[in-house]
């Protein structure tokens, strides 16, 4: 598998590149995601962002974002802070 494919039921991501970028074991993110401790959003471009989409993931106070072309190749990657309700909040 490539690191992002369009698949029939949406896109499909290599855990890998999800693990290192939210410093976790690959092995974990299928399950973490299950149980959406890791959760995700897909955002289609328009206009001049036509024929892209932003894939991000959140997982803890932390998201990592995919922007990907029509072709599935990644064009960008970013990491930021995301705090989440009832995260880590007290």
């Amino acid at each position: 598998m490539s690191s992002v494919e369009i698949g029939e039921n949406g896109f499909v991501v290599d855990a890998k590149i999800i693990a290192e970028a939210l410093g976790i074991d690959a092995a974990q993110v299928q399950i973490l995601m299950q149980t959406n401790a890791i959760t995700s959003r897909c955002e289609k471009g328009e206009g001049d962002d036509e024929g892209r989409w932003r894939l991000t993931f959140y997982y803890n106070n932390r998201a990592f974002r995919l922007t990907v072309d029509s072709n599935s190749q990644i064009l960008s990657r970013s990491q930021f802070d995301a705090p989440r309700k009832g995260v880590g909040v007290k």
